[in-house]
């Protein structure tokens, strides 16, 4: 509250009112109280000039008795403290009090006498007592009775009490007080009136507003019309507020800006372990975030350069966008590439990916054949004659893909029309007008080439289109070498089990051959069902390989003509848990080993090993129980004879819904009806089939 500006203004004003008003009534007393003493003094000359008349018109007329008289009736007015005749030593001849003739004044007086030479003297003692001398000159009326010689007579002391004027000072420094104390209480109480009304409320007003745009109300405005200097002030303070919102809004959203920015950024950060040049695009990110982070800075310390930051930030936001984007279409390319170890699907899933990418017409895969100095065409999409896969171009000098691969580095073709040395329609058979081709080269080797040929939008390609696309195809290259590595190893894998199967079959004339058969059965119905490409590999490898598991059957078992045990028919059913075990270290053949172990399992999940229930049997794993057992049925065996088509078709359709997948059988006996899946053996007499 003692800071208050109202309360300071008020005090100053206070102590400068009452120091000045008091000095003010200070000195109109001090010149009233002059005037007082000046009219006393003139009062006293008058009187001295009327006694020392009266005294000398008294002596003219020979009356000097009459002095006396003279005298008692002046001496007895309230203002007169003495009246009295000295001569020149100081001695009283006269008095208006009658003890006091023939005595002296005092010495202080008589000195006074001495000092005198005006013909009237007069002095102020202790303020209270005002003394008039006047000389009695020896006139030519006084001849008679006074010497002429003598040119005093005498000297007329009169004493003035001044006791009555202190009435008028008091009553005078009284008035005085009472008119300082009223001016400095009006001029206080006016001074309030305007500070309260004219400053202290509008800056009440100006505070409360300021206390809401501190709270974070920004719409908060103030208006102030009491006068001219405060309504500047508060249409500045609305300015500075509005100044200050619109600074805030922009900063605020240039922090939203990058902090989309940077979110887009994390989520592609896992592309830096692609390879260095993608490292080196994410540091350009970073430096154009550091960068875009400085000029929000400076955005904040220098207001007046927001309009330039912000153009120069948006510029920055379109690059960073764009290497986002880019960067997400290489992680996202990257992603399809790697999600199929499958050679074929790769191509396809390459030339696809690039090809929405680029947003190109036409794309292909060409492989280099360099024993043969051949190109072996993959994969090609997006031309009407499609050629298949495997048509093989002759290397010649007009070829890009030629070109690409004596140089060892990629070619961008804007316009066709412009590089002669290359044919303007392709050997396949589609015409070209700009083009991008990119080698495929793994460790030092160059093993094809990836082209997109002509854009959707009939545009034209561009350097950054041919850098993307080359980082595609380095990627694409890995893909593939890893893919073939991967066939390879399946491949091997597989020759080497299928060797095994081979050797088993091999040492029983019975059964050769069963495995291609049941894997022709098998694949026959599986595509009738229109099974994708991948399943259809899947049962192809579980046909070939589903009896895998004999190879832990005794021979003699597996040979014996007479009717089995029980613990014969035990041991046999052991092999679809043997396989199951012989294949689980085998990673890829996951679901070819689930088919194994399932091939020998019922419909109504009486089956062996495992009594599995239909719900749960895999579709590929039904499939190859009926090849298995159809072709069983109709092959000689040790200990009976093959059962002619009809017979086994009967068995199939008896045991339709226990034994087999009822909706499976008929596809199945439609196949055969059709001629599509030629028996195997010539009709023999029906026999047990239980030990296939």
């Amino acid at each position: 509250m003692i800071n208050s500006l109202k309360i300071k203004i008020i005090g100053l004003i206070t102590i400068t009112l009452v120091a000045v008003v008091t000095l003010a009534a200070f000195l109109n007393y001090r010149h009233q109280t002059e005037m007082l003493y000046e009219m006393a003094s003139h009062n006293a000359n008058v009187l001295t000039e009327t006694v020392k008349s009266s005294i000398n018109d008294a002596m003219r007329s020979g009356h000097s008795e009459e002095i006396s008289s003279i005298f008692s009736r002046i001496r007895s007015k309230e203002l007169i403290s003495s009246l009295r005749i000295l001569d020149e030593t100081g001695k009283i001849l006269n008095s208006a009090d009658r003890s006091e003739v023939g005595q002296l004044i005092s010495e202080n007086d008589r000195l006074d006498l001495k000092k005198t030479v005006l013909p009237t003297f007069q002095r102020e003692n202790n303020g209270k007592i005002y003394d008039s001398f006047s000389r009695i000159m020896n006139s030519p009326v006084c001849h008679q009775c006074h010497n002429p010689a003598k040119k005093v007579l005498g000297i007329l002391e009169i004493e003035l009490s001044m006791n009555y004027m202190d009435r008028f000072i008091a009553k005078e420094r009284h008035n005085t007080i009472v008119a300082t104390t009223l001016i400095i209480a009006l001029i206080i109480f006016i001074v309030s009136i305007f500070l309260i009304f004219y400053v202290d409320k509008p800056i009440r007003k100006l505070i409360s507003t300021m206390e809401e745009v501190e709270k974070g109300n920004f719409e908060k405005r103030t208006m102030i019309t009491s006068s001219n200097e405060m309504s500047i002030l508060a249409e500045s303070f609305n300015r500075m507020v509005e100044k200050f919102k619109n600074m805030m809004d922009t900063s605020i959203n240039h922090e939203r800006e990058l902090a989309r920015a940077q979110e887009k950024l994390s989520h592609h950060r896992e592309t830096h372990l692609m390879n260095q040049k993608l490292e080196e695009q994410i540091k350009e990110i970073e430096n154009l975030n550091v960068t875009l982070e400085e000029r929000i800075e400076e955005i904040e310390e220098a207001n007046y350069k927001i309009a330039d930051l912000a153009g120069e930030l948006e510029d920055k936001n379109t690059t960073l966008e764009k290497a986002v984007s880019k960067l997400s279409t290489l992680y996202k390319v990257g992603l399809a590439i790697n999600s199929t170890m499958e050679i074929d699907n790769l191509f396809n899933l390459i030339v696809k990916t690039t090809m929405e990418t680029l947003h190109a017409q036409i794309g292909y895969i060409i492989l280099y054949n360099q024993e043969h100095q051949e190109l072996v065409i993959t994969t090609l999409i997006g031309h009407e004659n499609i050629s298949p896969s495997g048509t093989i171009l002759p290397m010649k000098p007009s070829s890009v893909s030629t070109w690409v691969i004596e140089n060892c580095k990629p070619l961008l073709i804007v316009d066709i029309k412009q590089t002669p040395e290359f044919d303007t329609f392709s050997a396949l058979g589609y015409e070209r007008k700009t083009l991008i081709c990119a080698p495929l080269i793994t460790k030092d080797e160059i093993i094809g080439t990836i082209t997109v040929v002509n854009k959707l939008d009939n545009t034209t390609y561009n350097h950054e289109e041919l850098e993307l696309l080359t980082t595609i195809a380095a990627q694409a290259s890995i893909a593939i070498k890893n893919a073939k590595l991967y066939d390879d190893q399946q491949k091997t894998y597989l020759n080497t089990i299928q060797a095994l199967v081979s050797a088993i079959e091999a040492s029983d004339s019975y059964t050769r051959g069963h495995s291609e058969r049941v894997t022709r059965y098998s694949l026959e119905l599986a595509k009738k069902l229109d099974l994708p490409q991948e399943r259809l590999k899947v049962i192809e490898r579980a046909a070939i390989l589903h009896d895998i598991g004999k190879i832990g059957i005794d021979l003699t078992l597996l040979h014996k003509e007479g009717r089995l045990t029980t613990d014969d028919i035990n041991d046999l059913q052991q092999h679809p848990t043997i396989g199951m075990k012989i294949l689980e270290p085998i990673e890829f053949l996951q679901d070819v080993r689930l088919c194994i172990g399932q091939h020998h399992e019922r419909y109504d999940g009486q089956g062996y090993p495992n009594s599995v229930p239909a719900s749960e049997l895999l579709l590929e794993s039904r499939i190859l129980a009926i090849a298995d057992a159809f072709d069983a049925m109709t092959s000689d065996r040790p200990y009976r004879k093959a059962l002619s088509v009809e017979v086994a078709i009967k068995e199939l359709c008896d045991n339709s819904g226990s034994q087999f997948d009822p909706e499976l059988v008929p596809h199945f006996i439609e196949l055969l009806n059709n001629s599509h899946v030629p028996p195997a053996k010539t009709p023999r007499v029906a026999a047990s089939y239980a030990r296939a």
